[in-house]
């Protein structure tokens, strides 16, 4: 089994008094609601990864702010382990693909995303969020 290294954006914006989280549907299962998340591509930090997934996946430009958690999991290709960033918003970009997404609240993640490590990594950027007053 081979070692599959990944960057995902959880990603936060201010909308009146409330923090807003963004999803995206799945591409494999659009029943499902993720993170937008990918491959890291040789030559390019996950931090980078991380920005350009959330760019191609939902249209979405932003920057980072911190380190959020690591995610393992095993796939048919082997064990895959996505590094995830608190990402902040700053705008819209041109998305590559056509997925539908969703700014939700803390507690509507919890219900819709439905990965294991899930619950673990929105409590962490929760946390980050209340810290550092984003």
């Amino acid at each position: 089994m081979s070692h599959i290294a990944q960057a995902g954006a959880i990603t936060v914006r201010r909308e009146n008094s409330s923090t807003k989280v963004l999803l995206a549907r799945a591409r494999r299962n659009p029943l499902e609601w993720i993170f937008p998340k990918g491959h890291i591509e040789p030559g390019e930090t996950a931090e980078e990864t991380a920005i350009r997934e959330l760019e191609e996946e939902a249209g979405v430009a932003g920057e980072i702010v911190r380190s959020i958690g690591v995610s393992i999991f095993q796939s048919p290709r082997g064990e895959v382990e996505v590094t995830y960033f608190l990402v902040r918003f700053v705008g819209t970009a041109t998305s590559h693909e056509s997925r539908e997404i969703r700014w939700v609240s803390f507690r509507e993640a919890r219900r819709l995303v439905t990965f294991p490590d899930a619950p673990r990594l929105l409590g962490a950027a929760e946390h980050a969020v209340r810290e550092l007053g984003l």
